[in-house]
């Protein structure tokens, strides 16, 4: 592992320690005996992390984390701190450390947490390359995703935007289908038309006829005035019909003639009106089956089918939940004008490991309030209420050692069982059986490591 590190600590003793076991590990280091000297250190050349001891005479690490996350937010710090001060490591993570070390710092232990660190910094300068390569490879700004099944999705909607084909975009609720819809319009010769929204399942059926065709003065009770209906609106644009296997039978007849004809009467009326629309149909519902339980006509089914684009659930792209929280986590702090605040990494893992029955909307909504209620630089979120809880690890009854192993080797066994306990319970997630356990994931690795516990042998529940 090579990577270029700042180490500050006033302590000359300490710092040497960490230069040979930094230097023995292939990094490159440099040393600095208070914040002052380490910041200017860090205008003269770019490093990719910084370790810190908290206790220094004048300025204090925790200021010049305060200094870095200011001047460099994506450099990570880790603190070093006593025994006694490990309340000072806790503050320190709440303003943007990326992890704490309690002095004497054992090597192992070193190197695990810097590694964490450093593969995190990595972790987002390859999401933020990501979304580059997919803004400028497909031009789409503000879908997020680098999956392979999102990017074969925007393979499909780069095909079929310059077409005048209907589009039937499927896929479960807050899966994005309307974003897709707008990309499709953007990407199409009709950029410069009208993108026209209707949610079919939001408008009381009875009146859904009069909000797509239009109604003529007098039609019914309380048509004062001509209305001019989606259809006519999107005239030279696009249409698109959210939740379309809400529509009822006798809408579906006058939906397939227009589709079929570009024509229609607006209701009351006796006048054919013929408009240029392109429509894109969105649903979460299997329209299939629905033709097979006689609820969707099977004519008006084919007639939308002409380019059917499975969206995936939020569950079917995990890998992407990164790079949506860090995309969400920028817009409402934008939104709330005040710094863009880290996620920590155990939280990270946590918001992977959840299953998002809500997709990506709530995965947004869920974003939106964490960041508004946050009050650190750095976000610790609970997934949503509901989420699956540890159970308590199953512990055995109390046993004196066998003879012949002394009491140490008997707690290492005892703290191997806990441990494999929990990452039992917690499917393998490690940030869960960390928190289980009550420790940090990078402890828990260390631990893991120390105790050599093979993860990929644990039978998982």
């Amino acid at each position: 592992m090579s990577a270029r590190i700042l180490v500050v600590d006033d302590d000359r003793a300490v710092r040497t320690a960490l230069r040979v076991n930094l230097r023995k590990a292939g990094m490159d280091v440099t040393l600095a005996t208070h914040p002052g000297e380490a910041l200017e250190q860090l205008r003269a050349e770019p490093f990719d992390l910084v370790l810190t001891d908290v206790k220094m005479p004048g300025a204090t690490g925790i200021e010049l984390l305060a200094s870095v996350r200011e001047s460099w937010p994506e450099l990570p710090v880790v603190v070093m701190t006593g025994y006694g001060s490990v309340e000072d490591a806790v503050g320190a993570m709440k303003h943007g450390a990326a992890d704490y070390l309690i002095k004497p710092v054992g090597k192992d232990e070193l190197l695990l947490v810097l590694e964490r660190a450093l593969e995190t910094k990595a972790l987002r300068a390859e999401l933020v390359q990501l979304r580059k390569q997919v803004e400028e490879t497909h031009g789409f700004s503000r879908l997020i995703g680098t999956t392979p099944s999102m990017l074969s999705l925007y393979e499909d909607i780069a095909a079929v935007a310059e077409t005048p084909s209907t589009v039937l975009l499927m896929g479960p609720t807050g899966t994005g289908k309307e974003l897709l819809a707008e990309a499709i319009h953007e990407r199409s010769p009709r950029r410069d038309g009208a993108f026209v929204r209707v949610n079919c399942a939001a408008i009381p059926q009875p009146l859904l006829e009069s909000e797509l065709f239009g109604h003529e003065k007098g039609a019914f009770t309380g048509a004062i005035r001509q209305h001019q209906g989606k259809f006519e609106q999107a005239d030279g644009g696009t249409l698109l019909l959210d939740e379309i296997g809400e529509i009822e039978p006798h809408v579906q007849i006058k939906l397939l003639r227009v589709l079929e004809s570009s024509s229609f009467q607006r209701v009351g009326g006796s006048q054919t009106l013929t408009v240029d629309v392109r429509v894109i149909a969105a649903t979460n519902k299997d329209l299939a089956e629905e033709v097979r339980e006689k609820r969707f006509r099977e004519d008006l089914y084919y007639r939308l089918n002409v380019v059917a684009l499975h969206v995936p659930s939020l569950a079917q792209r995990r890998a992407d939940i990164p790079l949506l929280v860090d995309h969400f986590v920028r817009m409402y702090a934008a939104r709330s004008n005040r710094p863009v605040p880290s996620v920590s990494q155990q939280s990270m893992e946590l918001l992977v490991a959840y299953d998002w029955p809500g997709n990506v909307r709530q995965l947004q909504h869920h974003i939106e309030r964490a960041v508004i209620l946050g009050k650190q630089d750095v976000l610790e979120i609970e997934p949503p209420a509901g989420a699956p809880r540890l159970e308590a690890p199953t512990q055995s009854s109390t046993t004196l050692p066998e003879v012949g192993s002394t009491l140490q080797e008997a707690l290492a066994t005892y703290e191997r069982d806990l441990i494999v306990e929990a990452l039992k319970q917690a499917g393998g997630v490690q940030a869960r059986a960390a928190r289980r356990l009550g420790l940090s994931r990078s402890n828990l690795n260390y631990r893991i490591g120390r105790l050599s516990i093979a993860v990929k042998e644990i039978e998982y529940e």
